[in-house]
């Protein structure tokens, strides 16, 4: 039996960390000295855009952070880091704090908490997975518009 393929992977989970990874790992081989991101300013054109144009935060809005352009880099990176390696600090502190559920009850009741327990449970996985989607998609553009910049700073047009 042959699993038919989804009509649009472009905007999968694994295509989307695919591309923020590669984003990065792009942003890590273009900058070659860091610390001359200290003294370069994150984007704020965009936001003086978005008012100029009456949009009230279009899609370039999300680049705008206070701070450096060094601290976007080393963000990116440790995001990157994390979704690679995987986040193993406080794991063991969450798998202690699920405990046992108490309480007693009669079978029938425990079964529609289980019910609905495994309906929210299918909204909690939508709800994060189109928030983590949105988040890494942004996530890309930043680092593509980091290593811009460096570019642009260094002076290496293309």
């Amino acid at each position: 039996m042959q699993i038919p393929e989804p009509y649009n992977q472009k905007n999968s989970l694994f295509n989307t960390m695919s591309r923020f990874i590669g984003a990065v790992n792009n942003m890590d081989q273009t900058v070659m000295v860091p610390s001359l991101l200290r003294d370069v300013e994150d984007v704020k054109t965009a936001t003086e855009s978005a008012a100029n144009d009456g949009s009230g935060g279009g899609g370039d809005a999300f680049y705008v952070q206070d701070g450096d352009m060094y601290s976007s880099y080393v963000l990116l990176k440790s995001i990157r880091n994390n979704i690679e390696w995987g986040v193993l600090q406080g794991e063991e502190g969450r798998k202690e704090m699920v405990g046992v559920v108490g309480g007693g009850g009669g079978e029938e009741e425990e079964e529609e908490e289980e019910e609905e327990e495994d309906n929210d449970l299918e909204k909690q996985f939508h709800f994060h997975l189109r928030g983590l989607h949105a988040v890494l998609s942004k996530l890309t553009c930043k680092a593509n518009t980091l290593t811009s910049r460096y570019k642009e700073e260094i002076g290496c047009r293309n």
